[in-house]
């Protein structure tokens, strides 16, 4: 069974909301494939996947990294992954329904719709009102940080720290994955903006957001430092033409949450 549509989501302790993520995708009224990148989950979510297959057989596929390395390294193993087979669309997508999957329908059609290279599902394009059921401090915290990015960048991006993503192969065929710095939140930022780079027409789509309700989060402070820091050191070095170095004592750790 072929399909040009392939849907990256990283698990880490997910078994909660693994079957109810693939079965709502699955029911979609479009031919995706999901490739679950699991970072060897000790609840068993691999486990559960890999019962699932078997009723999902050439439609559902997992990898297992022996540890946990961060959101990025997680998506560009899955980007690796996809590059190597026939996708021609490549999905990112959290796994705890704060990103509704009939959306990755609008997602596929805006990018062919409108000819573009890297479509985003945006919490921020009508301001913060698309956001359900987080903390007004996170809220303000993460809107604030799309600015300071927008402005810092000059990316034309309202919300460049979004998670729900597609991308057209030849934007991940064209970027050096092995050189990506960032783990965690700025991760997100990175990839846009090595696309902006190059070029690629991005587009926004408004999306829903609504906050995790089944599973803990796992969030840590310090991707704030990463995407503080790491995004002046990505922007200066990219005017001044070379490659930029962030620190990797300085990186988000290792526990970061893949939702900004």
């Amino acid at each position: 069974m072929s399909s040009d549509s392939l849907v990256i989501i990283p698990t880490y302790n997910e078994i909660e909301n693994a079957e109810d993520i693939i079965r709502a995708v699955f029911k979609l009224k479009k031919d995706f494939h999901i490739l679950i990148v699991d970072d060897n989950s000790p609840d068993g979510t691999a486990a559960k996947v890999r019962e699932l297959q078997e009723e999902f057989a050439g439609r559902l596929h997992l990898e297992v990294r022996m540890k946990k390395e961060g959101l990025g390294k997680a998506y560009i193993h899955g980007f690796k992954w996809a590059l190597e087979r026939d996708y021609e669309y490549i999905f990112e997508m959290d796994a705890d329904f704060s990103h509704n999957p009939g959306d990755l329908l609008r997602l596929y059609r805006a990018i062919i719709q409108q000819e573009a290279h890297v479509a985003v599902g945006s919490r921020y394009l009508k301001g913060v009102i698309n956001v359900v059921n987080w903390p007004l401090k996170r809220v303000l915290l993460s809107y604030g940080a799309s600015f300071y990015v927008r402005t810092l960048t000059g990316m034309p991006v309202y919300d460049p720290t979004a998670g729900f993503i597609c991308y057209h192969r030849d934007v991940i065929a064209s970027l050096d994955l092995d050189s990506i710095q960032f783990v965690g939140y700025a991760f997100q930022i990175e990839m846009k903006f090595r696309a902006y780079k190059k070029g690629f027409k991005i587009i926004e789509i408004p999306i829903i957001f609504k906050d995790r309700e089944k599973g803990r989060s796992k969030m840590s402070g310090k991707i704030i430092n990463e995407a503080i820091f790491g995004v002046i050191s990505m922007k200066w070095h990219s005017i001044i033409g070379k490659k930029y170095s962030w620190n990797h004592e300085q990186r988000a750790d290792k526990e970061c949450d893949p939702h900004q």
